[in-house]
């Protein structure tokens, strides 16, 4: 399995941070490669949402549920059809790292653990002469910079304006 985790502080507490990120549907706003979200459900497990993707001439429908949830600390979901994929995003009350004036912090962690090699040319709809190797080669560094990219928006929307944010990365591939 491949992995990729990102984290930042937020400046509130977990609760208004929880609230905000099972409103998964929004998550279209933030991604430069997410076009829609469907759902199906309000957030709690079971709840199923279909996530469409595009990049390059690639169209991609994705279908993932959410499977545990502990608020306001703690969202897991996994894919359900074609790629093996899961994750969460995780919130924990980091009150030492509100900055002076601010009453609280709160540290959001998305983590997202994929099987690159789950995912097949006939499931994803590969044009012809195009192999999936090159698009795996293409795609795992987008998801990366995708989660990155959300995150940062995210604390954007969360706090009311743009900051630089200190984004901690980890990777295993």
């Amino acid at each position: 399995m491949d992995e990729v985790e990102v984290s930042t502080v937020v400046h509130l507490p977990p609760e208004e941070v929880y609230e905000f990120v099972v409103d998964f549907p929004r998550y279209a706003n933030y991604s430069e490669y997410l076009e829609e979200v469907r759902s199906d459900g309000d957030g709690s497990p079971g709840t199923r949402y279909a996530l469409r993707f595009s990049w390059w001439k690639l169209t991609y429908t994705a279908r993932s549920e959410v499977v545990d949830t502990d608020p306001p600390n703690q969202i897991d979901w996994r894919l359900t059809k074609d790629i093996d994929a899961r994750g969460y995003w995780r919130i924990e009350e980091v009150p030492e790292e509100a900055p002076e004036g601010v009453e609280t912090a709160s540290r959001i962690t998305l983590r997202v653990e994929f099987d690159p090699d789950s995912a097949t040319a006939k499931a994803i709809g590969l044009p012809r002469f195009v192999s999936l190797s090159w698009v795996k080669k293409k795609v795992i560094p987008k998801v990366q910079s995708e989660a990155e990219r959300v995150v940062e928006r995210i604390v954007a929307d969360l706090e009311g304006e743009p900051r630089e944010v200190e984004l901690t990365i980890h990777t295993t591939t």
